[in-house]
């Protein structure tokens, strides 16, 4: 979630392609709302007519954030850590749920752009570090983000793994009271009741053994995606060339609910647990 800088020219031309695109999609929506409207207004009602006029002209307009998003990543020399090909996954089942609910593990230099192709949505950040929170909103403070501590490591992983094969763990319960080692249950509280449409886990640090790593950041998302009271929630996990994003997606998100993995990239969508079909933890 936080790169170093480094020269992705094709990365950057295309976040703003897909802001575009979004924006494109955003006036022609709201053009055509506004011409489905004229068609049922009076002809000789003068003062509906210039509200509607009136209406098509506002609505037109680009929203702030998608405008501050794009003169941000147009301008800046960090670009996201995830690649072009891993960044459309991601983006496309964006474009079709929302505005809607996205929950993401991490926060980086990428934040701004998934807040902002989730224009209308709501979009939380959780991320381990204090400090790098502050740093982030001073330079945005329209992102939603909260801090988190984690209490494991990623030297714990093969004993967490173990845990979590435990009938309390494949229990489908609210995460904040499950009786699972790995059920994550400091989060702020809004998070375990909104129901969520897409998940990233993208944090946290993972990449040496006193990191706190990703196994009950994994856990609680694919918990959270079952736990929800009908439909379904897209999950995706980075870093998955790593042996704990490996091990941990495949056993609790489960391979029969992969949809698509795309260079370090999982995408997985899981169907809510409690809308009264008898489901096993992992399809057969």
């Amino acid at each position: 979630m936080r790169p170093k800088p480094h020269r992705l020219s094709n990365l950057k031309i295309l976040i703003i392609g897909v802001f575009v695109a979004f924006l494109l999609l955003f006036v022609l929506r709201s053009s055509f709302s506004s011409s489905n409207s004229d068609a049922f207004l009076p002809k000789d009602s003068k003062i509906v007519i210039g509200r509607a006029e009136n209406c098509s002209r506002t609505c037109g307009k680009i929203p702030p954030s998608l405008a501050q998003a794009l003169i941000h990543y147009t301008t800046s020399t960090i670009t996201p850590q995830q690649t072009l090909k891993e960044i459309k996954v991601t983006s496309r089942v964006l474009q079709k749920k929302s505005p809607c609910n996205f929950l993401v593990f991490g926060l980086g230099h990428d934040s701004l752009m998934w807040a902002a192709l989730n224009h209308g949505g709501r979009t939380i950040f959780l991320d381990e570090d204090a400090v790098w929170i502050e740093r982030i909103r001073r330079r945005f403070p329209m992102l939603e983000s909260y801090h988190v501590t984690y209490d494991s490591k990623v030297n714990q992983a093969d004993e967490l793994m173990e845990a979590g094969k435990r009938p309390e763990c494949t229990a489908i319960v609210d995460a904040r009271y499950s009786m699972c080692q790995l059920g994550l249950k400091g989060l702020p509280g809004e998070v375990y009741d909104i129901k969520w449409d897409l998940i990233m886990v993208d944090a946290p640090t993972g990449y040496h053994d006193e990191a706190p790593g990703r196994m009950t950041a994994i856990y609680t998302a694919g918990m959270m995606a079952r736990n929800r009271a009908d439909g379904e929630t897209d999950v995706f996990v980075h870093d998955v060339n790593r042996v704990v994003e490996d091990k941990f997606s495949k056993e609790f998100l489960c391979d029969g609910y992969m949809k698509k993995q795309e260079g370090r990239l999982r995408h997985f969508t899981i169907p809510s647990h409690r809308d009264g079909m008898e489901r096993p933890f992992c399809p057969l």
